[in-house]
C-alpha cells in the first residue's frame, strides 16, 4: 500500500512541476511591436515587427527603374533572432537588388 501511495505522490509532483522552463519551451510568442505603414499597393512597401522571443524584422522596398526587365524592387532590411540554445542574439542586414541578395552580419563569413 505504501508503494502505491508513493507512486501516486510521485506522479502528482511530476505534473505539478513547472512546464516549459528549459530554453523557453512551450512558451507563447506574442507580437510586441508591429509597423505596417506605407503599404498602399503602389510603388514600394515598408513593414516591421518585434516578437517577445527576441525576433525582429524591418524591411522596405522601392520600385527602381533599370535592369534588363525595366523596373525592379530594391529591398533593404534587417532581421534578428536569439538562438534558444546559446541565448546569443544575431542580426543580419541585407539588400536585394538587380545584383542579387547581399547579407551582412558579424556571424556571417566575409567575402
Amino acid at each position: 500500500m505504501k508503494i502505491i501511495i508513493a507512486l501516486f505522490a510521485f506522479i502528482a509532483i511530476s505534473y505539478a512541476a513547472p512546464q516549459g522552463v528549459v530554453h523557453g519551451a512551450n512558451q507563447e510568442t506574442v507580437v510586441v511591436k508591429q509597423d505596417l505603414s506605407d503599404n498602399i499597393g503602389v510603388g514600394g512597401y515598408n513593414y516591421g515587427y518585434q516578437l517577445s522571443d527576441g525576433q525582429a524584422k524591418q524591411e522596405s522596398a522601392e520600385v527602381v527603374e533599370g535592369g534588363s526587365d525595366g523596373q525592379f524592387l530594391k529591398v533593404r532590411g534587417t532581421f534578428s533572432y536569439v538562438d534558444p540554445e546559446t541565448n546569443v542574439a544575431y542580426t543580419v542586414n541585407y539588400v536585394a537588388d538587380e545584383t542579387g541578395f547581399h547579407a551582412q552580419g558579424d556571424h556571417l563569413p566575409k567575402a
